[in-house]
């Protein structure tokens, strides 16, 4: 079975994106979208979130830098389960802003996490 590591999708009227069917399992446990180093949007896992992102997000209280990283990435965080029989979530209106999301999208594996960027931009 081939690997999905890209794919376009439209958003519904609801801003809902759907998750192609080969990589549902990947969200069973939920889905994290945080905002990117950029205009994009990341999409995690809540697995990779809760045993990846967050011990990192956890580095010395007085480093500015990890306070930094923190306040980019849990200004606007959403947490959501995955309608696991359409295989959709919806994306908030102000990270659709922040990331300049009408309502095409294009979403690439960057390695354990996804980025989605307007498909304008990304083209």
């Amino acid at each position: 079975m081939a690997t999905v590591d890209y794919f376009q999708r439209k958003l519904d009227d609801k801003r809902r994106l759907t998750i192609p069917a080969e990589i549902r399992a990947e969200f069973a446990g939920g889905v994290v979208v945080t905002r990117g180093f950029g205009k994009y949007l990341h999409l995690y896992s809540v697995e990779v979130w809760n045993q990846t992102v967050e011990p990192a997000l956890r580095g010395d209280i007085l480093d500015e830098r990890i306070a930094d990283t923190n306040v980019r990435f849990r200004m606007g965080k959403i947490e959501s389960d995955l309608d696991l029989k359409q295989g959709r979530f919806t994306l908030e209106q102000h990270l659709m802003e922040y990331a300049d999301i009408h309502k095409e999208v294009v979403a690439v594996r960057a390695g354990q996490y996804w980025r989605i960027t307007a498909k304008e931009l990304s083209e």
